[in-house]
């Protein structure tokens, strides 16, 4: 069988976590695995309880340290020690998760002269300088240019991911930059039955400002009162956005966090999912490619989403969802209002979203998108 080195340098990663970033990573390692590779985890940060399905895969770790630009430089070292355990370990390919300062995939391919594939999901270098703080950026941007340099293909998330990219790298490099969307487990996520009464409007993801859930919760305060909200996580802005609630007399529902593998049991019964994404002064800034909306359309979930970024080339308008103006909550609220009172739509709706999901974003058809064409 052969090896597949996977390599995730980023200390804001936990490989085995609940954040979006981690199911990301498990999925990508699950995909690979089902495509008959032996993997080992490289990592720097490996995370909390694994899934029983991925408790006999390897994984080597190496921390990263210090604060500011000590931090940076630990980041780099790490990089370079998880690059010389795979080259003792072996591998007949490299697959690496792209992260500031790491140079692992271009030391793995030089030495082992084996196909490398970097996944770049955000325009790390823009976030860090502008989110929080950058010491070495010369040093990030030469990371970038080595290792798109060495990959045989780096796959980005999104189109303006893959402008960001290539706006960065030598234009030799261009051609063996691609878009390819995530994707989603549809075979742990399935659709199941809206629960009688009232219909439930699921939303997943981390409490933080840009999703946006205040207008949620303000869309369920302004709408008819015929359906009710399921927040399924937390998060930094968790006591803000119950707070809210009780304020403004919203029926929502608050889970609290719940690990990857109980997603679908927090979405079944629900009847419409809501992904609010607010807008955003810079265009720019909707560079993802939204794990939720994935998992929504497996489901069997009309979504109602703003639109935003890439939102509208997922969701078909009218078809497997609605889309609405970003932070507009009686606009939200109309749409929702409009689903809730249309059970023949939503099923119409229901079985667009699936068909969608298993038609074309499967984690084992991303990754197939993404090695088509090299020989491993």
């Amino acid at each position: 069988m052969k090896r597949l080195a996977y390599l995730c340098v980023d200390p804001g990663v936990p490989v085995f976590g609940s954040k979006g970033a981690s199911v990301h990573v498990q999925e990508i390692v699950r995909a690979w695995r089902s495509r008959g590779f032996e993997v080992t985890i490289y990592c720097t940060r490996k995370g909390g309880e694994v899934p029983a399905d991925l408790r006999d895969v390897p994984v080597v770790s190496a921390p990263v340290t210090g604060k500011g630009a000590e931090r940076e430089r630990s980041q780099a070292k790490a990089a370079g020690e998880l690059a010389d355990r795979i080259i003792g370990d072996g591998a007949a390919a490299v697959y690496e998760r792209y992260s500031l300062f790491s140079d692992g995939l271009a030391r793995v391919t030089a030495a082992l002269d084996v196909p490398g594939f970097l996944e770049v999901n955000a325009p790390l270098i823009d976030e860090q300088r502008i989110h929080r703080t950058l010491h070495d950026e010369a040093a990030a941007q030469d990371a970038l240019q080595v290792q798109v340099g060495a990959a045989v293909r780096t796959v980005c998330v999104s189109d303006p991911v893959a402008r960001w990219v290539r706006d960065r790298v030598d234009v030799r490099h261009h051609d063996c930059v691609r878009t390819v969307a995530n994707g989603v487990n549809v075979r742990r996520i399935r659709p199941a039955a809206e629960a009688p009464g009232t219909p439930v409007v699921a939303f997943v993801g981390t409490l933080k400002p840009w999703h946006g859930v205040e207008t949620l919760i303000e869309a369920q305060a302004a709408g008819s009162g015929d359906w009710t909200v399921r927040v399924v996580g937390d998060g930094p802005q968790g006591e803000e956005l119950r707070s809210l609630a009780a304020k403004v007399g919203a029926d929502v529902e608050f889970t609290g966090a719940v690990p990857p593998e109980s997603i679908p049991e927090a979405l079944a019964g629900c009847a419409i999912a809501a992904a609010p994404y607010p807008r955003t002064q810079d265009a720019n800034d909707q560079y993802f490619s939204p794990l939720k909306i994935y998992e929504y359309c497996a489901a069997g979930l009309p979504v109602v989403a703003s639109r935003v970024g890439q939102v509208p080339q997922i969701i078909d308008d009218g078809v497997t969802g609605l889309l609405v103006e970003p932070s507009d909550p009686r606009a939200l609220a109309a749409a929702i209002d409009e689903l809730a009172a249309a059970p023949v739509a939503r099923a119409a709706m229901s079985s667009a979203a699936r068909g969608m999901a298993t038609g074309s974003h499967s984690w084992d058809s991303v990754l197939e998108r993404i090695v088509d064409g090299v020989k491993l």
